[in-house]
């Protein structure tokens, strides 16, 4: 039984070897020559100015992480697609339908929700 997990065992050991020799061997040739412009943090090949800890807006957030769930909707969507000619072929056209049917319109309630809060605005109005 335990002979079954030797090939990955062995993979991943000679996997750790492999990364370990490469580090060092860049750590042995790789040239060094720091000075302060080298090690100023890259920002896009311009200057870095003001501070690194600023504010966001929590719009962005907002929008990102509306925009990941409506991503996302099509990675589970795409399976049951995938598999529904298949699924008409023996008899379970209703069951698929209404599956996805059923995952869309929750999306939909959700979007609507998004939507009805206004938080898919990019300039809101502040009240005062």
């Amino acid at each position: 039984m335990y002979f079954n997990f030797a090939v990955p065992l062995a993979l991943t050991i000679i996997a750790l070897l492999m990364m370990a020799g490469l580090i060092g061997l860049q750590k042995l040739l790789a040239p060094r020559n720091p000075f302060a412009r080298k090690l100023m943090p890259y920002e896009c090949g311009e200057p870095p100015t003001g501070q690194a800890w600023i504010n966001f807006n929590v719009r962005f957030y907002l929008i990102a992480l509306v925009f990941v769930i409506f991503e996302v909707e099509v990675a589970f969507v795409y399976p049951i697609a995938a598999v529904y000619l298949e699924w008409v072929r023996s008899g379970r056209r209703l069951y698929a339908l209404s599956e996805i049917l059923i995952f869309l319109l929750i999306l939909f309630v959700g979007l609507i929700y998004v939507w009805a809060k206004r938080d898919l605005e990019w300039i809101k109005n502040v009240p005062e």
